[in-house]
């Protein structure tokens, strides 16, 4: 093996270089409104939710049909169980949702596909993911980052014209982008992609392809070197999986999720037809976070299943369960966890809906909104699933089987604390979450202050930054001292016989009081701050609180005016932003007082050593290797384990 080829020669790059290459890559401008942009900056924008968006009639009716045939499906050709039991989705009940449409869910009519909106689209995963999570999984790799979606926005014509109808009703696909030494640090992405008359030719291997173990066709994103007549950078590609030199090397198991096909993918001298590059070169990773904008919103689908499913469980357990003489939901310590339960699956289905709704209309931009769901979404359905856990007992650290045999109710409460771990490390885990959506958040602050802060920047740019932020901070800060939020007349819309009006009130204080904190910060530390991701992750955690708290009193109303459940609604809404207020406030006093600056002192002592005796007194379980698996490009060394399902 030469040194060129091993993979500590993965391309070398700084951390300047890394934020240059993803600043490249995300959407400069805002040329639309965005509610949790305005809700970091101090501007509680209401008039964007409120009323809350609704589909239109035939989409909404077009929806429902579709959810009551995929209802039917899922409950007589599904056996969750078996899926668990053998890991494995059963080829016929794939084939049977390939009839039913469900691959084709979000591709439009024109192209063979049921042209759901990412409402009902949505709903359509959550319904198949109770069933089963990895069914939820393959149905969304496939739509939201599989090969429809990049068409659907970056495609030709005659690309979406060779592939949609195939992706619709026949072919499934998988998003390749990762790789084993490369993870959420795109600019070191190593698999390439090298031009050859009208072919590009493609060398390297990815991991973690989700269904790339039964896929057909293949989104993959590689580096086109910089050459004459091509800018090179990092670029999207539709792969052929049956491709010549295209090997999946092995298929993945994971502590949850058993039934999805996730493997390792190898490519090696692909060809690759430039017909079937997406958008231009040096576009890949703007295609793959504009992707992910609204394809972030399906993970949080299945937290709602998943919170939906937790709260018919503890409900139905927790009254037939007596503990002291009376059921265990009447004891304060299960009944707070119930409560939790319940009020946070209304607030997350309000946080999807309402998203969801905001991407098909296509008003506003959701970047932030979507990013957020998914944090939120994938933090607050694990917290749930872990204390249905709890609520159950020891009953809920039993598996499902062991359940059955000896002749209780099988309730997969394990499982489902398995299968939701992953959610926060899918799509961006929650500290990249964190900083993405923080970045976003600050947008406005390093436009004005961009040179102010950075150390490369001449005196002269540093002042004329300076003059520029001053206009900005002179015009911005008097408005964060006063608002509709100290008026107790502000928003008594939302006052009924449970009074959401002060909740809304409270959103737009501490929207001031968040935008405030973050000039703070900005002033305190400058240059700094990107470094303090303790504090960006509080002040992105504090925006989620009071999205979702914004999220269920407009759904609380929306449904009261509806007729549908309005005085319940309320009333969760109600409990939700309770519970929601006390955790912000733990948040805001953490901003300041916390142990940031000793955490670093520690980990640099444990990375040197200075705590290796805290280790003594155990063996490693672990096997032998190495940390992460050698990636060299070249022939495949292994069995070809893709299995296409026809």
């Amino acid at each position: 093996m030469s040194a060129s080829t091993t993979p500590s020669s993965r391309p070398a790059v700084t951390e300047r270089e890394a934020r240059e290459v993803a600043e490249a890559a995300r959407e400069q401008h805002w040329r639309k409104p965005s509610f949790a942009k305005e809700l970091f900056l101090g501007r509680f924008r209401l008039d964007l939710i409120h009323p809350h968006p609704v589909p239109e009639d035939e989409a909404a009716q077009r929806g429902e049909e579709f959810l009551a045939k995929l209802r039917d499906f899922v409950e007589t050709k599904v056996d969750p169980a078996l899926i668990e039991r053998e890991a494995r989705i059963p080829d016929e009940v794939i084939d049977g949702l390939k009839e039913l449409g469900a691959f084709g869910m979000k591709i439009g009519t024109k192209y063979g596909g049921l042209g759901l909106t990412q409402v009902y689209y949505n709903k359509a995963l959550a319904l198949a993911g109770s069933a089963s999570p990895a069914i939820g999984v393959l149905l969304s790799a496939h739509q939201s980052i599989g090969v429809p979606q990049p068409l659907k926005l970056f495609g030709t014509e005659e690309q979406r014209e060779r592939f949609l109808p195939r992706c619709a009703r026949t072919d499934i696909s998988a998003f390749l982008l990762t790789e084993p030494d490369v993870g959420s640090d795109p600019a070191r992405l190593a698999t390439t992609a090298v031009p050859e008359g009208d072919d590009y030719v493609l060398d390297g291997v990815k991991l973690w392809t989700t269904n790339g173990v039964v896929a057909d066709l293949l989104v993959v994103m590689a580096r086109v070197p910089k050459s004459e007549g091509h800018r090179g950078g990092i670029t999207a590609f539709v792969v052929e999986t049956n491709s010549p030199g295209v090997t999946v090397e092995n298929r993945n198991a994971f502590m949850g999720l058993r039934g999805i096909e996730n493997g390792v993918t190898r490519f090696h001298r692909v060809r690759v037809p430039a017909a079937n590059r997406v958008g231009e070169e040096g576009q890949g990773l703007k295609i793959a976070l504009t992707t992910l904008n609204t394809g972030r919103l399906s993970l949080p689908a299945s937290c709602v299943a998943a919170g939906k499913w937790c709260l018919k469980i503890a409900r139905e357990w927790s009254a037939a369960r007596e503990q002291w003489g009376k059921p265990v939901a009447h004891h304060e310590a299960v009944g707070s966890k119930i409560s939790f339960i319940a009020a946070t699956t209304f607030a997350l289905e309000a946080v999807t809906d309402l998203a969801s709704q905001m991407a098909d209309e296509d008003r506003n931009d959701i970047r932030i909104e979507g990013a957020l769901a998914k944090l939120y979404a994938s933090e607050m359905a694990w917290t749930m699933a872990d204390e249905l856990v709890q609520i159950r007992g020891g009953r809920g650290f039993e598996t499902a089987e062991s359940l059955r045999a000896r002749g209780e109710r099988g309730v997969p409460a394990e499982q489902l604390l398995r299968d939701l771990r992953i959610n926060r490390i899918f799509e961006g885990s929650t500290e990249i979450m964190h900083l993405l959506i923080a970045r976003e958040a600050v947008d406005a602050h390093l436009s004005v202050a961009g040179d102010l802060i950075d150390p490369e920047k001449s005196l002269g740019d540093k002042a004329k930054a300076g003059a520029n932020a001053g206009v900005f901070y002179a015009k911005w800060l008097p408005k964060l001292v006063a608002g509709p939020g100290q008026l107790p007349t502000s928003y008594t819309e939302f006052k009924r016989e449970v009074d959401l009006s002060g909740h809304l009130r409270y959103v737009e204080r501490t929207s001031r009081k968040l935008a405030r904190s973050t000039f703070y910060a900005m002033s305190r530390w400058q240059g700094r701050m990107e470094s303090k991701q303790g504090f960006l992750g509080r002040i992105v955690d504090i925006g989620a609180e009071l999205f979702a708290m914004s999220a269920a009193c407009v759904r609380a109303e929306h449904l009261r005016a509806r007729g549908e459940n309005g005085r319940e609604a309320y009333q969760l809404a109600d409990v939700f932003c309770r519970q929601a207020r006390i955790r912000v406030e733990e948040l805001f006093a953490r901003l300041w007082t916390n142990t940031d600056d000793l955490d670093r002192k520690v980990v640099k002592g444990v990375l040197s050593g200075t705590y290796a005796w805290l280790e003594q007194g155990i063996v490693d379980p672990s096997g032998d290797g190495p940390w992460i698996a050698d990636a060299t490009p070249g022939p495949s060394q292994t069995a070809n384990v893709h299995r296409p399902i026809r």
